[in-house]
């Protein structure tokens, strides 16, 4: 018994590598890039010329072959006169036409961009739209989310379960838009055609479902009243049972949908009692739920799960911990699902405030990384919730730095995930106040509400709330993979010390512990000294900042002289 959970342990923490490092490479070398990166990853003049209000997304899967036809209205405010639109739409999906002011506008391709030819040079501030047909075969996922594309699957009944997972690669790999990050609709419409029988569920509110009796199908209409990101646009079709609550939350009465197999409802009413659980929690920690207009739901799909705005969808098999595994390894792992409260918190960090380019990408999974030890910190204890980060180190690699590299669409080393959330940790330490660290991110969700940001935004504000230099702070943590060494040496009254292993400018305090007694001391990268008064036996660096340690008693290397 005792091997085969072993065996269970190690092929889990399989998948979670993969979940951490979520497309990222494990190679340190800088990969090569080429045109297409470029055009995917950055604000080229076709893009920069017009801004993105609204999308009416309407799609038709068809399970017997694994294709989709659909259509989208794109409305766009002009900021500066242009011709000539980038839309994206990966191969081998293709555009069928486009048409604007009821007349056909051609195109031309080049890889997965289309660049669409208006008639007319449209005036500053004008708003227009553009209607988009297309068809084709997308992508498979058959590793998703980590492999972006479409899952065609099916319950134990037979009936189709299909499902969208597309964060790196982007969400032009199943419909056509603006895939860049930079610039999202004010609102969105999402209408899915099914065969009757099943259902399609997207992201914001049921709105009406219209059905077509002759040919034996129905159109389930959705509507995002708030900005959404491209990559959580998500459908979802079953033979979904359906049932809901109301949470009495910071901003008022708040929908909770649960969208679930018909086999496996009964566990869902009990195992889904966690999301009212989570909800409290991070209502307290990161304030309101950023999109009571939308609602929340959570949405079963053949995959562990995703931060699909106001429908995250859920996969565990209603289980605690990640596949029932503590990712800690603390205990603390298996007292939560891990899916309900890591993918619910990114409505906080990554739906409301959201990445502008995918290398920074550790806005959004530092934060929810972190987010599982404050869950924990809020219902088993503030040492627990210490316990959990602190466990979670053992997954982190330090391959390479954690912001990835800009205007290609490659985000940072998977460390984003455990190091990120220890990171944030050390700073908490460092910030010694937790009135002042949950003031920090119910500010960060009130300051950057339904935006879009960089992480020099981010740094600047945390930095100017603390009243805090953390320049050096966020370039060691972010920018470079080498965990920081405290080294020292304490003999009879005299205590030395230096940061090694890190960047030239690292400045860091660091709280030690001397026989019982807590003070924070100063290191820099060169020797320092200080005389302690009764330095006792018992000297001990806080554990719950990120550091390595040595103790170079003994060693030739005692400092300057």
């Amino acid at each position: 018994m005792k091997n085969n959970r072993i065996v269970l342990f190690c092929a889990v923490m399989l998948i979670v590598l993969g979940f951490c490092q979520e497309h990222s490479t494990l190679h340190a070398q800088k990969p090569v890039f080429d045109l297409q990166d470029s055009l995917r990853g950055s604000i080229t003049p076709e893009r920069a010329w017009w801004d993105l209000t609204y999308y009416h997304l309407h799609v038709k899967p068809n399970p017997k072959d694994s294709s989709l036809l659909g259509d989208v209205l794109i409305v766009y405010k002009v900021v500066e006169p242009g011709q000539k639109m980038q839309i994206d739409l990966q191969e081998p999906m293709m555009i069928d036409s486009v048409i604007q002011s009821g007349k056909s506008i051609s195109y031309d391709r080049l890889g997965n961009v289309y660049y669409l030819n208006l008639i007319e040079a449209p005036n500053k501030a004008d708003i227009n739209e553009i209607k988009i047909f297309y068809h084709g075969k997308p992508k498979v996922s058959y590793r998703p989310p980590w492999d972006g594309g479409i899952t065609w699957n099916r319950d134990s009944a037979g009936s189709p379960f299909i499902a969208t997972a597309c964060q790196g690669e982007g969400a032009s790999l199943w419909w056509p838009c603006k895939d860049h990050m930079y610039d999202e609709p004010d609102s969105m419409r999402i209408s899915i055609t099914v065969p009757k029988g099943l259902m399609g569920v997207a992201n914001g509110r049921l709105e009406k479902i219209d059905k077509n009796r002759k040919n034996k199908m129905e159109t389930f209409h959705w509507f995002v009243a708030n900005p959404i990101s491209n990559y959580v646009v998500n459908m979802n079709v079953a033979h979904y049972s359906h049932y809901s609550e109301i949470y009495a939350g910071e901003k008022g009465p708040l929908s909770c949908d649960y969208y679930v197999l018909p086999a496996d409802l009964k566990k869902a009413t009990e195992h889904f009692k966690q999301v009212p659980m989570m909800m409290k929690a991070f209502e307290y920690w990161f304030g309101p739920y950023p999109f009571y207009e939308d609602g929340y739901k959570l949405v079963q799909v053949p995959y562990p799960g995703m931060e699909h705005q106001s429908s995250v969808t859920y996969g565990n098999g209603f289980r605690n911990g990640f596949y029932g595994v503590d990712l800690s390894q603390t205990g603390w792992g298996s007292k939560f699902d891990f899916i309900i409260v890591h993918e619910s918190a990114h409505e906080w960090f990554a739906n409301n405030i959201t990445y502008r380019d995918i290398a920074d990408m550790w806005i959004h999974e530092s934060f929810a990384a972190y987010s599982e030890s404050l869950y924990t910190e809020y219902y088993f204890g503030k040492m627990a919730g210490y316990e959990y980060v602190r466990g979670t180190r053992a997954n982190i690699n330090n391959d390479r730095p954690i912001i990835g590299y800009y205007d290609v669409n490659y985000e940072g080393s998977g460390d984003m995930y455990p190091k990120g959330a220890n990171m944030l940790h050390t700073l908490r330490q460092i910030v010694g106040n937790d009135s002042t660290w949950r003031a920090l991110l119910r500010g960060l969700n009130r300051e950057f509400y339904h935006q879009t940001v960089t992480t020099s935004q981010i740094e600047d504000y945390i930095a100017s709330f603390l009243d805090l230099e953390l320049a050096s702070f966020f370039n060691q943590y972010l920018r470079d993979k080498r965990i920081p060494v405290f080294e020292y040496t304490l003999h009879e009254h005299m205590l030395r010390f230096r940061w090694n292993n890190c960047i030239d400018a690292f400045d860091m305090p660091l709280k030690i512990n001397i026989d019982g007694k807590e003070q924070m001391i100063h290191p820099r990268t060169q020797w320092q000294a200080t005389v302690l008064e009764n330095p006792g036996e018992n000297h001990v660096i806080d554990p719950d900042f990120y550091v390595a340690v040595i103790n170079l008693q003994g060693s030739s290397d005692f400092g300057p002289e």
